[in-house]
């Protein structure tokens, strides 16, 4: 059996859950994501633990979405993704989830370059930008 492309949201807290219930008011119910949060109580043994048991059983084309640079969760993703060959981005962002999602759900498959770039290109002055583009 083939394993499934899918998306892994690691996050402080598991904001990541709300993430996912904002998308789906916009694209519907969505299958293809699975947050695993970090929560205070786990040591980074059972985190990383966790998170390999999950990624384990899913494609190497899948994709792992964590919060912030440098924390917990972008630790165990980096040192997964190197192993796995999964590509890992920082700076988890609506725009940026639900471009993933939609080319999971339309294609089967991710475009990672067009992910990164709707995550970046989400990041503005929302005023200067709406003030530039009536000048």
């Amino acid at each position: 059996m083939e394993k499934e492309t899918k998306i892994v949201l690691l996050t402080h807290g598991g904001w990541g859950e709300n993430l996912v219930s904002s998308i789906e008011m916009i694209a519907g119910k969505i299958d293809c994501v699975r947050e695993i949060a970090l929560k205070p109580a786990y040591t980074l043994p059972e985190y990383m633990g966790m998170v390999r048991e999950y990624t384990d059983t899913i494609s190497s084309d899948s994709i792992i979405f964590v919060d912030l640079f440098g924390g917990t969760p972008s630790n165990v993703a980096a040192s997964i993704g190197n192993q796995t060959g999964m590509h890992v981005f920082a700076g988890l962002n609506a725009p940026m989830l639900l471009e993933a999602c939609l080319q999971l759900q339309n294609t089967g498959s991710l475009d990672y370059d067009a992910i990164l770039n709707a995550g970046s290109a989400a990041c503005m002055d929302v005023v200067a930008t709406i003030k530039q583009n009536m000048a």
